[in-house]
């Protein structure tokens, strides 16, 4: 299995509101499994946990994201704007022993 950590530096007051929309754009996306907040640490920082059986998995949901079905054009359109809400970012990819 492998996992996947996206981590999003929010600018001030929208860490909240990124995890919101995170929370309902993502809803329907079975990879991911958790959209996380700080309560310590760095200020204003998400974590968004996804999921995949093997790297040819995380590669196939990325070729989807590149076509998109018409339920994940909806729920694109929901993160609508997102760029604009994060100073940085990062991806962490762990194999699950």
């Amino acid at each position: 299995m492998i996992v996947v950590h996206e981590t999003f530096v929010c600018k001030p007051g929208n860490a909240s509101k990124l995890a919101k929309m995170f929370k309902e754009g993502f809803a329907r996306d079975k990879h991911v499994v958790n959209i996380l907040t700080d309560m310590t640490g760095q200020f204003n920082k998400i974590l968004v946990v996804s999921q995949y059986e093997d790297m040819n998995g995380y590669v196939k949901a990325w070729e989807e994201y590149a076509n998109p079905s018409k339920e994940m054009q909806e729920d694109m359109a929901k993160l609508e704007g997102y760029q604009d809400m994060y100073v940085t970012g990062s991806r962490e990819i762990y194999r699950v022993w």
